[in-house]
């Protein structure tokens, strides 16, 4: 895994390739500023160390307690004694606050705005003294041109840290400075390692090895990148782990629409079905209710005629019934109905003459004869010979066709006697 860098200048690079070595180690930091922002602590606090940060701005103090909770947080500033100080604030550029009065002048000069605050001054050596443990591992300070004033309030004599980083250079300024307190540092027993172009790196009298690491300048294989690089890294790695959740739940719910989609066809495909086969259902019901109603317009139809018929065939009847022939030959049918009578007895024979003889002078009265004498043919015949004989004359002459009961009928009445024998049930 690559280191991850917080410094302004890759600080930290090079004090991780000499000390990345020591698990838990110890650092102070003077000028601390922000507990992440161009920090030279950040990474050895991730690291598990821990140490004291000293920054004298009290707005950035409750930041320390809450981002350095392992740290000793001091919102002083380092002198070379103690009492009170000046702190001049550059609010609108981060890290340019310094107790020097002659930075802020220039700081004035330049157009930025400088705000005053006093705050604590503490030696070095007092707070090593109170909170620092004995090994110390390295001391940074970056006090924007006050490092001679903390370095004489620091006994490197009794205090030795491993490494000291210290910023050489003016504030904003390529300009060095580290002649105004380079020997308060190698006056016991500090060697110059390595210049990064803004600050000067010291190895302790005893921890010569640790020289050879600060050699030459961060580079690519110490395998480290910044800290914005890593958090823009970290951010595209979770915008496209979003963006893979967001795809997969977008294929899910794709899948779903396709399946709703499926499902709604089969749906509108049944639906098609169903209504085609009420549509047929309709068609079939209504050619139903057609033919249904065909058969009762022709059922109508024939009750009606059948109606008309017998209203016409009664209405004969009543006719036929209310004539006087019907009346006078109601004891011939009387006879009629007696079938052992249909043998011929031998006093009929004398009757019958009589009767022809009667007849033949009664016109009515003959009609009524004919009429019951038609439902016994073998008796009509002999009848009409015996009333050929009695009257000496040819036997009557027939129309083709009609029978000779109705010879003697109307056309009228033989129409009604031939519905008659129609309706007539056999006897």
């Amino acid at each position: 895994m690559s280191f991850i860098s917080y410094a302004q200048n890759g600080e930290d690079v090079l004090l991780w390739r000499a000390l990345g070595h020591v698990a838990a180690g110890f650092y102070i930091d003077v000028g601390a500023n922000d507990p992440e922002e161009h920090s030279v602590t950040k990474a050895f606090y991730d690291a598990g160390w821990r140490g004291i940060n000293i920054e004298p701005m009290p707005s950035y103090h409750q930041v320390f307690l809450t981002e350095r909770p392992r740290d000793i947080n001091l919102a002083v500033a380092c002198g070379a004694q103690e009492g009170r100080i000046t702190l001049f604030d550059t609010p609108a550029v981060n890290g340019w606050a310094s107790t020097d009065a002659a930075v802020a002048r220039a700081h004035r000069d330049e157009g930025i705005a400088v705000v005053e605050t006093e705050v604590p001054l503490r030696t070095l050596s007092a707070i090593c003294a109170e909170y620092a443990p004995a090994e110390i591992h390295f001391l940074k300070i970056d006090v924007e041109g006050f490092e001679a004033e903390v370095l004489r309030g620091m006994d490197l004599g009794r205090w030795q840290p491993w490494l000291l980083v210290i910023e050489a250079t003016m504030p904003n300024s390529r300009v060095t400075n580290h002649e105004q307190w380079e020997m308060l540092v190698t006056a016991h027993g500090y060697q110059f390692a390595y210049f990064d172009g803004l600050n000067r790196y010291y190895v302790a009298p005893g921890h010569p090895e640790l020289a050879a690491a600060l050699a030459v300048q961060a580079n690519v294989f110490d395998d480290y990148i910044g800290h914005h690089l890593d958090k823009a890294w970290r951010h595209a790695d979770q915008l496209a782990e979003q963006a893979a959740e967001q795809a997969a739940a977008s294929a899910d719910q794709l899948a779903q629409a396709q399946a709703q989609l499926a499902d709604a066809h089969a749906r509108l495909a049944q639906s098609a079905e169903q209504l085609h086969d009420a549509v047929e259902a309709w068609h079939a019901s209504e050619q139903q209710n057609l033919t249904v109603q065909q058969h009762a317009d022709a059922a109508e139809i024939s009750r009606r005629d059948t109606a008309a018929w017998a209203q016409s065939l009664e209405l004969q009847l009543q006719q036929t019934l209310a004539s006087r022939s019907w009346r006078w030959s109601r004891p011939l049918r009387t006879l009629g109905r007696h079938s052992g009578l249909r043998a011929g007895l031998p006093w009929l024979r004398g009757a019958l003459r009589k009767g022809l003889m009667w007849l033949s002078q009664r016109q009515s009265v003959r009609r009524a004869v004919l009429l019951v004498l038609a439902r016994f043919p073998a008796l009509h015949a002999r009848a009409m010979r015996l009333h050929a004989r009695v009257r000496g004359a040819a036997p009557l002459l027939v129309t083709p066709g009609v029978p000779l009961e109705q010879q003697l009928l109307t056309l009228s009445a033989r129409r009604v006697l031939a519905d008659l024998q129609r309706s007539r049930p056999p006897l």
